[in-house]
C-alpha cells in the first residue's frame, strides 16, 4: 500500500493548494450563516489500527444538539446552509488535511465513532487495518444516506410506529446500513486495487455510479 499512501500525500497536497479559495470562502460563510459556533466540526474517530484521531469537517449542525451520530434529512440539528454543505460533500474538504498528515486516506471505510468500531468482531476487525477514507465503496452506495434514513423513518411512522424519529433512524442504521457497510468494507480490504481506488475517486468527484463487486453503487 506504499503507492496508495504516496498518492494520498501528493493528491491531498495539491488538492489543498488548488481548493484553498473554496475552503476559505466556505469557512467565511459558515461564520456568517452559523455564527453560534466554530467553523470546523472536530470529533474523535477510530483510525488505522484502532487509534483515535481528530476528524475534521466543516460544521453543518447547530452547536446545541444531541450526540447521536445518525442523522436524517430534514433533521432539525442540521442548518439550511449545513444541509447544502452535506449534500454537495463540501463539508468533507477539511478532510484533505487529515489525508495529508496520514490519519485518513482518499479511499477507505468511513471513520467510525468509538461506539460503532467497538462492535466489530472476528474478521470484520480487518477494517481497522485500513486508514479510514473520505470516500469508498460503502460511502458511494450510501451517498444519500440521510435521505434514505429519512424515507425509512417516514414509512415506519406512516405504518403507525410511534417512536421518535431518532430512535427509528438509529435502529435502521444499526440493523441494516451499518452491517452492509461492514460487508462492503471487508471486501474492499480483501480485494484491494489501486486502479479501483482511482475509479472510486472519479465516481465520487463526478457523482456517478460505478460497478463494484458486481453491484452498482
Amino acid at each position: 500500500m506504499i503507492i496508495k499512501r504516496l498518492f494520498d500525500i501528493i493528491a491531498s497536497f495539491f488538492g489543498l493548494l488548488l481548493l484553498w479559495p473554496v475552503i476559505l470562502v466556505t469557512a467565511i460563510l459558515v461564520l456568517v450563516k452559523m455564527p453560534d459556533g466554530p467553523v470546523f466540526f472536530v470529533q474523535r474517530r477510530v483510525g488505522k489500527d484502532g487509534k483515535l484521531f481528530n476528524c475534521h469537517k466543516f460544521r453543518s449542525m447547530t452547536v446545541a444538539h444531541n450526540d447521536s451520530s445518525v442523522s436524517v434529512a430534514g433533521d432539525s440539528r442540521i442548518t439550511p446552509f449545513g444541509a447544502k454543505l452535506r449534500h454537495y460533500k463540501i463539508d468533507e474538504l477539511p478532510g484533505l488535511w487529515d489525508v495529508l498528515i496520514g490519519n485518513m486516506s482518499f479511499v477507505g471505510p468511513r471513520p467510525d465513532v468509538p461506539g460503532y468500531a467497538d462492535k466489530l468482531v472476528g474478521s470484520d476487525r480487518d477494517i481497522l487495518k485500513l486508514r479510514p477514507g473520505i470516500t469508498g465503496p460503502a460511502t458511494l452506495k450510501y451517498r444519500l444516506e440521510d435521505e434514505m434514513i429519512s424515507e425509512y423513518v417516514a414509512k415506519r411512522q406512516k405504518e403507525g410506529d410511534s417512536r421518535s424519529m431518532q430512535v427509528i433512524a438509529v435502529e435502521y442504521n444499526d440493523k441494516i446500513i451499518y452491517p452492509d457497510k461492514v460487508r462492503i468494507n471487508c471486501y474492499y480490504y480483501r480485494h484491494y486495487s489501486f486502479i479501483k481506488d482511482i475509479k472510486l475517486i472519479f465516481a465520487t468527484v463526478l457523482n456517478r455510479k460505478v460497478t463494484y463487486n458486481g453491484e452498482e453503487i
